[in-house]
């Protein structure tokens, strides 16, 4: 299956930002992880990160004809990205929406995903491993 993978604002920084809510792995080492996983084997991934809203719109449209399954981690987007939720659900390709953190325990904003609607799941609070729960779901539903 190909696997698109997006990560939106500020995950760049992974590894150096608020360590003791997002970990201590970059970005880079988080998708070579998920990459040669278990359960990343037998899949082929594009991996893109964006601090742009469009940006990442465009890699939705841009990827629609190879990915077969999309995990998407949107950062503070997905809390109120109707552009983003409009992009996804245009394409009809399986998508879960991943965060690291527990977001349900955080400020009041994060609580609400404007992107859980349209995507198969929902994955949060397991650290890198969301990542890996957002691929076992697309496993199974592909």
């Amino acid at each position: 299956m190909n696997i698109l993978v997006i990560n939106g604002p500020n995950l760049n920084l992974l590894g150096e930002r608020e360590s003791e809510v997002y970990g201590e792995s970059t970005l880079e080492e988080l998708m070579m992880w998920l990459e040669t996983s278990d359960e990343g084997a037998d899949h082929k991934f594009k991996f893109y990160q964006s601090n742009h809203e469009g940006v990442i719109i465009d890699t939705i449209h841009d990827e629609r004809q190879w990915a077969q399954g999309i995990i998407i981690n949107a950062g503070a987007l997905a809390h109120y990205s109707y552009a983003i939720r409009d992009a996804i659900s245009g394409i009809k390709i399986p998508t879960v929406e991943v965060h690291l953190s527990n977001i349900m325990e955080r400020e009041d904003f994060r609580k609400i995903s404007v992107l859980r609607g349209v995507c198969i799941k929902q994955i949060y609070g397991l650290g890198k491993q969301s990542y890996i729960e957002g691929l076992k779901i697309l496993n199974n539903n592909g």
